[in-house]
């Protein structure tokens, strides 16, 4: 049958359309269900957090700080009156009196470059140590994610477990059912066999409850939904600390970083107070005018502060400055020696993980697994009985999960292990530079 020419044109213009249509879908949307995996679940984490939007804003906010405390004082405006008669002939007249004067005047305080520089420097000091600040929460982020990520993995692989040896156990329940209606079996085998399916069942249940908190603690960082699949777990075979550095590498954790900074917040005060000790002056010119028949007059006056107990009161002020930096040194020195100690125990602890997951993997649950399938063969010929294949597989499933729950426990130790320093997932989060704030302030006009 030949196709009429207008039926094969519609066709040809549908199939483009539709092949059009395939080509042009988002590859976001084709990636819509892919696994996740532990690296995205962290750049979603910290590409989504509000704690990183504020940290943002306090960085800004001392930027824009910085700009200001570089800026002399405003001027400051001097309107009034002086010399007004209160009594007599020439009683609150303003031109009679040859000292009345009506007078305007501008006052303004001539604040040192240098010491409004040490000023300019205090807030960039400031916005150093937000930074910082900045990198233990994408540090803290990071970590966190991972733990969610790796709880969800390994919790749901428990549950996998757990519904494995449910199904097996169900039909070792049929099985026991069949013997016992072909004479080769007892009540107490079934009951036995319900008794550990129940068993498994209470076991399936926690898990369940385990595995809901999981995911929601994983939609909460990484904001996916709970049932996302999860891509395979990473490598972690290594860590990117070497013990033999650990003290030089861990100056730069964030929290001892954070803490340097604070150090120089504490010294930029030191040098801005010590620059106080010298008082800034101030100059005044002002314009007054008198009555018609007399001349108008220009003041010019300088005030200078008398430091007159600079002992007590700008010295002290220098000493406590001095005094909070070195408390912030020592709480930075401690704090490392701390760290370290730390991390030193959490390697210890990975590799005491490793090695003792290495031995699950290769004696204790091939043992438990033979040990099953021994006793489900000597049952098979009458050898034993099905309590002793219940209680085979019951180790077997012990020893499946002390495995699970150690290669978890492992992993949880890696995650703190290798997200100790942020990984520059933070690029997500620009910060605005000073005096970038003008748009900002539209809504103040």
């Amino acid at each position: 049958m030949e196709c009429h020419p207008v039926a094969h044109a519609a066709t040809q213009f549908i199939a483009a359309l539709a092949a059009l249509a395939v080509f042009s879908v988002p590859s976001r949307a084709i990636a819509a269900d892919a696994p996740l995996t532990l690296a995205e679940a962290q750049r979603r984490a910290v590409e989504r957090s509000a704690s990183l939007t504020a940290q943002d804003s306090a960085i800004r906010a001392a930027r824009e700080m910085a700009v200001a405390a570089g800026q002399l004082p405003d001027p400051v405006l001097t309107v009034g009156v002086d010399n007004l008669p209160v009594d007599g002939s020439d009683a609150f007249s303003f031109g009679r009196d040859f000292m009345t004067m009506r007078k305007i005047g501008v006052a303004q305080e001539l604040t040192r470059e240098a010491k409004r520089n040490l000023r300019t420097q205090r807030f960039e000091r400031e916005a150093d140590k937000d930074l910082a600040d900045k990198d233990v929460l994408i540090a803290s982020i990071e970590r966190d994610t991972a733990q969610a990520w790796l709880d969800r993995y390994y919790t749901e692989a428990m549950a996998a477990l757990v519904a494995e040896q449910q199904a097996q156990t169900q039909l070792e329940i049929e099985a026991a059912e069949s013997a016992y209606r072909g004479g080769r079996g007892s009540h107490a085998d079934i009951y036995a066999a319900r008794s550990a399916l129940g068993a498994l069942d209470d076991r399936a249940s926690e898990l369940e409850r385990r595995v809901r908190n999981a995911k929601t603690m994983l939609a909460r960082w990484a904001g996916v939904g709970p049932d996302a699949p999860l891509a395979s777990e990473p490598a972690m075979e290594t860590i990117a600390l070497d013990p033999a550095t650990l003290d030089t590498r861990l100056e730069h954790h964030p929290e001892i970083a954070s803490l340097a900074r604070q150090v120089d917040m504490a010294e930029a005060d030191a040098h801005v107070a010590q620059a106080n000790r010298s008082p800034d002056w101030s100059v005044e010119v002002s314009y007054s005018q008198r009555g018609a028949a007399y001349s108008n007059l220009i003041s010019v006056s300088v005030s200078v502060p008398l430091p007159w107990d600079r002992a007590n009161r700008q010295d002290r002020e220098v000493a406590a400055k001095l005094a909070l930096a070195d408390q912030v040194r020592a709480q930075r020195e401690d704090m490392l020696r701390a760290h370290t100690a730390e991390v030193r125990i959490l390697i210890a602890e990975w590799e005491n993980g490793r090695e003792r997951h290495e031995r699950y993997e290769k004696q204790l649950v091939p043992l438990a697994k033979d040990r099953t399938a021994a006793v489900l063969a000597a049952y098979r010929g009458g050898k034993a009985s099905l309590a002793d294949v219940l209680a085979a597989r019951r180790n077997e499933i012990d020893v499946r999960m002390q495995a699970l729950q150690l290669t978890a426990d492992t992993a949880r130790l890696w995650a703190q292990l290798n997200f100790l320093l942020p990984s520059g997932h933070g690029a997500s989060h620009p910060v605005a530079s000073a005096g970038s704030g003008a748009s900002d302030n539209r809504g103040l006009q």
